[in-house]
């Protein structure tokens, strides 16, 4: 079964379950306070999740696209991918467990036809902070799943939440049999053996936890997730998604062009230039900032490995197509704009070449120090460094040192990695961290405080000013917005006053529910309008704002205290970014 058949197959029974399809929001967040990417289908649903009135209802599905960058150096062997795509369906507030279950097993048994055999599945077996999931148990054995291949396991395994603090629950999870034999006695759903495979996941969330603790959420839901490209692997019988409709076709076009055999390059370069894709669509251009750098490193370790498989980059725009047209059909938006992704891949690859070349130049530096120090070994630190500063890879290095008759250190250099890799995630968590649970009263001023100075901004620079991007904490705001040229001081003291002149009046900030082409009407703000449902909200604050947005909002804007810019610079190209603060 193709993943576009698994995914309108899915959509199409929640809807005649009683759920709205929504559309998928971007893998760039709009208005979220915390990430560079859309992570989990669930993101853009937090403040519905919390109490708040979802336009389309209590009962929600949708497909949603999603980059998570934890794992980019993971890239490569045969599971790891960046960019995902995530099937869900959401209670907020009206069904909880026992009827999610029932319309997961018939969805599975019925609809993808999967044998009842081939399924087993977890849940939470209880702590001090929530009971055993008997309910979830009870709700299993009635669909129609053996008492013995029901598991219970403990919070590393059965509870969900996004980053430390936030919504969250107990969850069960759905586990797919491949038919390999078990690998002990003891072989279950949580061993990593490949035996089971987890299919998809229901999170009960009925908690919220906080520095305090967990406390009840004002209502039960449910939050589904189930991986696109997982299941179509599995049904079509593959071993790795690597070998679906989506990949397939790019993966035979690079063994026709390469003149090394090396599959796990291969995968990097296909894999990498999926998410890539996905980004730049979406308006991710490559930068050394966020999201910025993280597309830049997707497109540099692609070209790198490009160049391990000895493909000439020259014919890059070919495999571009080839990739757009094995993902037009699921995503017709990549084809709609196939030249602007090129441009983009393509400019960076160049730019990356030349790096490269830089890095030469510096190698030649480290080994005529080694060689007039009178060492034959060129130590890890510097096969390192050249790594990080360059993106030269150490198997170059190692390369380029044989023919200069040096040897390369590398006894240290997985430690030094490891490091990295470390520091990478901890980054990428820390985004994450201040974000999805991060509704609290600060962060609820900053986000209100955005739609005030986009308006204050228009007003200043010119109506061509659009938010291009926020990231809220509970220190600061940061605003990115498209404007071609470096504020000046007199611009920026303009925007600051007007900005505070608007909280001086304390403008009541009013919820509105309307159909879309409505708000369009009435010229209501919005960064990816088009991704929107047929009924939207608007955010009007007097004469001064309206805005499409998911919120949290103050109920006027004399809560906001002093605004005040501390910083504008560049972002990127076209793109500006204000830092800023509510004293």
């Amino acid at each position: 079964m193709k993943a576009i058949e698994i995914r309108n197959k899915y959509l199409k029974f929640f809807e005649n379950h009683g759920h709205k399809v929504i559309p998928s929001a971007p893998v760039i967040p709009e208005n979220d306070p915390s990430v560079l990417f859309t992570t989990a289908g669930m993101q853009p649903l937090v403040p519905y999740l919390l109490g708040e009135k979802h336009p389309a209802g209590t009962r929600l599905t949708d497909f949603q696209k999603c980059v998570r960058t934890n794992d980019i150096d993971e890239v490569g062997d045969n599971r790891h991918l960046t960019y995902f795509e995530m099937l869900g369906n959401w209670s907020l507030g009206d069904y909880f467990k026992e009827e999610s279950i029932a319309m997961s097993y018939e969805f599975l048994t019925k609809e993808l036809q999967i044998p009842n055999e081939k399924l087993s599945v977890t849940c939470f077996a209880g702590d001090e902070d929530c009971d055993r999931d008997n309910v979830a148990f009870e709700a299993w054995k009635k669909a129609g799943i053996p008492e013995e291949r029901i598991y219970f396991f403990g919070k590393d395994d059965n509870w969900w939440i996004a980053g430390e603090e936030g919504p969250c629950g107990p969850d069960t999870e759905m586990f797919y049999d491949t038919g390999k034999e078990k690998c002990s006695p003891e072989c279950n759903p949580s061993c990593g053996c490949g035996k089971y495979v987890e299919i998809w996941n229901n999170v009960f969330m009925e908690f919220y936890k906080d520095k305090n603790g967990y406390s009840k959420l004002k209502q039960q839901n449910v939050d589904t997730g189930l991986g696109l490209e997982r299941m179509a692997m599995l049904l079509q019988g593959k071993k790795t998604p690597f070998e679906i409709e989506l990949f397939a076709p790019v993966m035979e076009k690079l063994v026709n062009l390469q003149k090394v055999d090396l599959i796990q390059s291969r995968r990097i370069v296909a894999e990498h230039l999926r998410s890539s894709m996905m980004i730049i669509e979406d308006g991710g251009r490559p930068s050394n900032v966020d999201r910025g750098y993280i597309l830049r490193r997707l497109l540099r370790r692609m070209t790198r490995h490009l160049n391990k498989l000895e493909i000439d980059l020259s014919v890059l725009p070919e495999i571009i197509d080839v990739s757009i047209d094995s993902l037009k059909e699921l995503y017709p938006e990549l084809d709609a704009n196939r030249d602007i992704i090129k441009t983009v891949i393509i400019e960076e690859k160049d730019k990356f070449v030349k790096t490269l070349q830089n890095g030469e130049k510096e190698f030649e530096k480290v080994a005529n120090r080694a060689k007039n120090a009178g060492k034959k070994v060129i130590e890890t630190e510097a096969v390192f460094n050249l790594y990080e500063t360059y993106g030269f890879p150490p198997e170059m290095t190692e390369e380029l040192a044989k023919e200069q008759g040096l040897e390369v250190d590398m006894s240290d250099y997985q430690r030094l990695f490891a490091e990295h890799q470390a520091k990478s995630r901890m980054g990428s968590e820390q985004k994450f961290k201040g974000g999805l649970a991060s509704t609290g009263e600060v962060e609820t001023k900053y986000h209100t405080a955005t739609h005030l100075l986009n308006a204050a901004l228009k007003v200043v620079l010119g109506e061509h000013v659009h938010q291009k991007g926020s990231n809220i904490t509970a220190d600061r705001m940061r605003f990115d917005f498209s404007h071609g040229a470096k504020m000046t001081d007199e611009e920026k003291q303009k925007t600051e006053d007007l900005v505070n002149e608007y909280i001086s009046q304390n403008i009541p900030v009013e919820k509105l529910e309307m159909k879309k082409e409505e708000a369009i009407e009435l010229g209501a703000e919005a960064m990816f309008l088009d991704k929107y449902g047929d009924i939207v909200t608007v955010y009007k604050i007097g004469d001064v704002s309206l805005e499409l947005c998911g919120g949290p909002h103050v109920k006027s804007t004399g809560e906001l205290g002093h605004f005040k810019i501390k910083k504008e610079e560049a972002s990127s190209a076209g793109v500006r970014r204000i830092k800023a603060i509510l004293e």
